[in-house]
This record gives structure tokens, sequence and C-alpha cells, in this order.
């Protein structure tokens, strides 16, 4: 977009009207066409783009009922969710920042905030917008989260308390603190009310766990997971607990009938579950090919490029 420039300068002095003092962003200086610098020095870009009319009404009836309602906190959220659907990660930041001046006691847009530091790989950023929504939200009735891309049931399955804590717990675990992305998914855990969650915890725990050599505590987290569990759109994370388990085959579940975003989250899990069993060549290799698809805002896509990193 022409303007993102601008964008990106507004975000910088947004943010430092809101949070300590931090050093440069990975993104601050890029040109329109970029929007930030891989863990292993490549620039990202993506192909601004308009979302599909079906998603963009959908979004914009969210965000004209909030603002019936009286809630232009929401209405906020749902417009820079709008934004970084369409790719532009950078000019979401600045929406969220924007809104931040204006309700710096909204736990929601700190949250939503830190997601989007995590895409642009700015993961201590990512780490005070997670901590600051939980010090807000402590105390306070947890919140469902609507879906901007609803799954085959409409029904949302996660809430504010319950992203804050997967979030932060991803943000500590791609920067190897893995005994604090722990911790914020034991957070999560207690706050999770449905399958979809708790595996979506359980997945990233037993990795944080098996990293720094907790192993029975992890089997203990396996322990947990049964092959029929009732689930609606976290499938991906449950085949590939399954395959840790040796329940299932790694071999059949990597498909070309698999959307892009499920390949980048088993191509991850593949790669560790090979890790961890001492074929480091063969895990890097996948690890390649998942950073390779350029499918760079998946979280998959983002640990793997954290491994090859490291």
């Amino acid at each position: 977009m022409k303007h993102l420039f601008f964008f990106a300068i507004a975000a910088t002095l947004l943010f430092a009207a809101c949070e300590p003092e931090t050093n440069q962003t990975r993104f601050e200086n890029l040109p329109d066409s970029a929007q930030t610098i891989s863990l292993l020095g490549d620039t990202l870009k993506t192909e601004i783009d308009s979302l599909p009319p079906a998603l963009t009404n959908r979004i914009d009836s969210l965000s004209a009922l909030a603002l019936e309602e009286d809630r232009l906190v929401d209405s906020y959220i749902w417009e820079a969710r709008k934004t970084a659907y369409t790719g532009d990660y950078r000019k979401a930041i600045v929406q969220l920042s924007s809104a931040i001046i204006e309700f710096p006691n909204e736990p929601a847009l700190y949250r939503h905030r830190g997601h989007r530091y995590i895409t642009l790989r700015e993961f201590d950023l990512a780490i005070q917008n997670f901590q600051k929504a939980a010090q807000l939200f402590k105390g306070q009735a947890d919140v469902v989260e609507a879906d901007g891309l609803p799954n085959a049931r409409n029904i949302p399955l996660s809430s504010l308390q319950t992203n804050t804590w997967y979030h932060l717990g991803l943000a500590h675990y791609l920067k190897g603190e893995y005994e604090k992305a722990n911790q914020a998914y034991l957070n999560g855990l207690k706050v999770s009310d449905n399958n979809d969650m708790r595996v979506a915890f359980w997945y990233w725990q037993y990795m944080a766990m098996r990293k720094i050599g907790r192993d029975e505590e992890a089997g203990k987290v396996l322990d947990q997971v049964s092959r029929d569990m009732e689930l609606i759109e976290n499938t991906s994370y449950h085949e590939l607990l399954m395959v840790f388990k040796g329940v299932f085959s790694p071999d059949e579940l990597l498909s070309g009938k698999n959307s892009e975003l499920d390949n980048a989250t088993l191509g991850y899990g593949l790669g560790f579950w090979h890790r961890i069993n001492g074929r480091t060549e063969r895990a890097n290799q996948i690890w390649r090919d998942v950073y390779d698809t350029g499918n760079w805002a998946a979280f998959g896509s983002i640990a793997s490029e954290a491994e090859l990193a490291r």
C-alpha cells in the first residue's frame, strides 16, 4: 500500500506512547512492498489483496454490529483483523496501536497486537503485549472471541484468555524459552473448556517439555490424548500428538489434500518428531521445505524458521 511507510513510522510512535522503550523493530525501515525480515535474513512480502466478498461482508457486519451496540473497541479489532487477513500485518499493528492510545486498558487490543507481532517475528514485543493483556484481564470473567473465518460448525472455540495464553506460550517457544512457554500453556489449560483448545495446548506443551528433557512429564501429556477425541478444527495438532504417541504413522499425514496451513503445521510437527528421534538431517530438510513454501505467516512456518535459525 502506498501509505505503508507512513503507517510503519506511525506504528513506532504509537507503540512508544503506550509501551516501554524498545529497540528498532525488524520491519521499521522496510519499503512498502515488504512486511518484515525472517529469522534467516530474508525479506518477507505479501501481495496485499482484497478479501473474498463473503469474508469482507461478514467482518463488516460484525464491525457494524459492534458499533451499534456501542462496542467501539470490538469494531476497531474487527477492522484490524480484516487488514491482517489481507496480509498487511504492519498496518494492522498501526490500527491496534491507535486503538490502544484511545483505550489503554482493553486487554483484547494487546492480545491481538501481540499476535501480529509474532507474525512479524517481533517475539519480545509480542510477549510484552500478552503479559499486558493478562495483567488487565486478571480476575475478570473470560470472553469468547468470534471467528473471522468460521469453522465447519460455526462454533467459536477460543476466548480472550485462552488466545492470550496460547500465543504467549508460542512467543516464548519460538524464542527457545521452553519453561516459560510451558507455564503459559498450563495457564491456558486452566481456562480451556473444549477439546480443541486442550489439544492445541497439549501439542505445544509436549514439545516444550521434550525440548528441556522433561520426558516423563511429556509422556503424561500424551496420556490425556485419545484417538477418538471429538474435535472441530484442531485435527492437525491431534494427528501429530497421535504420531508422538505412536498411534499414527507420520507418512500418512502430509497430503496434497491438506490446506497450506495444515501442511505447515504438520511439517513442523513431523520435523520435531524426527529431531527428537535423532534424525536431525531429516528434520532440518522438512523444516526447510516448510520454509521454502513461502507460507510465512503460518505458525508452523515460523516455528520451522526458528529451528533453522538456531
